[in-house]
């Protein structure tokens, strides 16, 4: 009987949870109208195109279809990982993912931990424009400043080495150079962006914390210390969260632009090999299948590092 009453229950609350969601959905039109192209972008441009990811599993012929095409299982997945080039493509990712998140990540923090002791707002703002800008260039436009900084042919920088007394260096092709310049373009084009959301966190610290610590004699130092950082900290949490599903996917166009036959061996990413086999190659079943072990990998390091966060007391993506 007390199942029954239960079960009753539970079917009557339905209907008066559904009008709550209703009511809140109607009461914040407004706000859910503003993100439906975010979410209509995500669903055909994201989630749409998984359905291609059938083609893994198969021999794909594009004049035959997903329908036509013969069904393979896992081969083109142990091509992959028996392949001489993966262990070479994946060293490099993690090489370059591991330069982004024990250099880069942190950079963008100490920034906007910097900006924020920056008292007058006139120079604050001078501050942010400055290093917001590089953000709004294309990855074209970055790698050919640096081309023309860092040539042989006339370049800023050997002009300067020579005037000194230096020997010039290839930076371009020499493959040693490669991954400094990688890393160093991305700090120069992405970290002043990056703090706009630490800013934000930041922003909402309660100063009475500040005027309470000071009071007791903290220094700035202590301050953010004992304050800044840890009300910032689910922040930092979640973007950390994000950063490692990234893992593997580090961007085709940068990478690309900065790789040639000379550096080959320490620039070739996944998203560069899939682009070779993928549409210069034609080999669409296989280049699907790298996708494929790209994103899992993703997932997984994300829904891991979500877990390690809960565990640890902190709120996580989800």
């Amino acid at each position: 009987m007390s199942s029954e009453v239960a079960t009753r229950e539970v079917v009557k609350s339905k209907p008066k949870q559904e009008s709550k969601l209703l009511k809140q959905i109607a009461k914040n039109k407004l706000l859910y109208l503003m993100i439906a192209p975010g979410l209509i972008y995500l669903f055909i441009y994201k989630y749409v195109p998984m359905y291609g990811l059938i083609i893994s599993f198969q021999d794909y012929k594009p004049y035959l279809g997903i329908s036509g095409s013969e069904w393979v299982g896992f081969e083109h997945f142990r091509r992959l990982f028996s392949s001489p080039d993966f262990w070479m493509i994946l060293k490099n990712t993690l090489i370059l993912f591991g330069l982004q998140l024990f250099i880069f990540f942190p950079i963008p923090i100490v920034i906007a931990l910097m900006l924020n002791e920056v008292r007058r707002n006139y120079y604050k703002r001078a501050i942010q424009t400055l290093i917001y800008l590089p953000h709004f260039m294309s990855w074209v436009v970055v790698v050919s400043i640096s081309y023309v900084l860092l040539t042989l042919d006339g370049g800023i920088i050997n002009g300067v080495l020579e005037f000194f007394g230096f020997q010039p260096i290839n930076f371009l092709l020499d493959s040693t150079w490669f991954r400094p310049m990688y890393i160093l373009q991305i700090i120069w084009r992405e970290a002043g962006w990056g703090t706009i959301i630490f800013l934000a966190a930041i922003a909402s610290v309660d100063p009475q914390l500040y005027e309470a610590a000071k009071m007791d004699g903290a220094n700035r130092f202590r301050q953010i210390w004992h304050i800044t950082l840890p009300a910032i900290k689910s922040v930092i949490v979640i973007l950390l969260i994000l950063k490692i599903g990234d893992v593997l996917e580090l961007g085709f166009e940068h990478v690309y632009l900065l790789m040639n036959s000379t550096n080959r061996h320490v620039a070739e990413i996944f998203d560069t090999y899939v682009y070779v086999a993928g549409l210069r190659q034609g080999q669409f079943s296989y280049a699907t299948a790298v996708g494929f072990f790209k994103g899992f990998v993703g997932l997984a390091l994300v829904v891991f590092a979500n877990w390690l966060a809960k565990k640890n007391g902190e709120e996580g993506v989800y």
